[in-house]
């Protein structure tokens, strides 16, 4: 089986829109998901969506991108995605009728409280709850996302800027090397690390200190690393979160000092649950987009309220 990748899935970005992460202190912020939930909340009110079913790829994993993400749809017809590829979180989730008991019926809002869980399946059940909302939120607002033009969010490695990755991606490293950038991937996997062709995996989060430049797959909020990482990110004029998995509100994203987010908006959900389930491509179905805080102030009229 081949090794599981991280999660990572746009126009010309303003990465003046949002603050350098180096200029924020992020021990005084919110905890992510804490601040995500409470914005949620309040925008919801009463009126809360209701979940109807958990879709999950068929087990054992394909080896595919498409057997990567399980869909939380709601009763309106919402859908959120979540990567179910962390530890055992497929088959917990597969093997669990609690969950999936609890995928039925239940306020979503509530499934959403989830991703503050240390289990891998809760955070990825709560995970897609939370994206499943945030899309709910996004179609009743009548805001549509730009579409992207690449997989790197429009970050447009430059040569000579040093860009730093969150996650060992290989289908975006030529991406940033063909540029003549310097790359360095920060990775957790120990047998990765060392000097490759054209770019440096390593596990100490301080390399990322001196880049210019910061990509992150969306897998850093699975884990609740994202802040550990922002901290790390001293002089980053621009910070990207990328994969199907950034379906969130995404103001505290921006308050952290994110400047785009690239994720998968879905155009046909029925299409893409039908693909997902029986794990063949379901990329058809859906597009990538990337959403700077330009964008989301246009599309919105104004910032929701964090």
């Amino acid at each position: 089986m081949p090794p599981r990748p991280q999660d990572s899935g746009g126009t010309s970005t303003d990465f003046k829109s949002a603050l350098p992460a180096s200029t924020i202190d992020m021990t005084a912020m919110t905890p992510l998901a804490d601040a995500v939930l409470h914005q949620l909340a309040s925008l919801l009110g009463a009126a809360r969506p209701r979940a109807r079913a958990l879709h999950l790829p068929p087990l054992p994993w394909n080896g595919t991108k498409d057997g990567e993400f399980g869909a939380l749809e709601l009763d309106d017809g919402s859908l959120g995605l979540g990567y179910v590829l962390l530890g055992d979180t497929l088959a917990a989730l597969a093997g669990d009728a609690a969950a999936s008991r609890a995928s039925t019926g239940t306020d979503a809002l509530a499934l959403a409280q989830r991703w503050r869980s240390g289990d891998p399946a809760s955070r990825a059940l709560g995970l897609a709850a939370v994206n499943a909302l945030s899309r709910h939120l996004m179609d009743r607002a009548g805001f549509v996302p730009p579409p992207a033009t690449d997989s790197i969010a429009g970050l447009a490695p430059q040569a000579g800027e040093h860009i730093g990755m969150v996650g060992y991606f290989p289908p975006l490293l030529k991406q940033v090397t063909s540029c003549g950038a310097r790359l360095t991937v920060l990775e957790l996997r120990t047998d990765l690390v060392g000097e490759r062709d054209g770019y440096t995996v390593t596990t100490h989060p301080e390399a990322l200190h001196d880049c210019d430049k910061v990509l992150c797959t969306s897998t850093v909020l699975m884990n609740h690393s994202l802040d550990n990482v922002l901290a790390q990110c001293h002089r980053a004029k621009a910070i990207a979160l990328i994969g199907p998995s950034a379906g969130c509100l995404p103001d505290a994203l921006f308050a952290r000092g994110v400047t785009a987010i690239g994720g998968t908006w879905i155009m046909d959900p029925a299409a893409l649950i039908a693909a997902l389930k029986s794990g063949t491509p379901w990329s058809a179905h859906a597009r990538k987009f990337v959403l700077t805080r330009a964008a989301w102030g246009a599309g919105f009229g104004r910032p929701m309220p964090i």
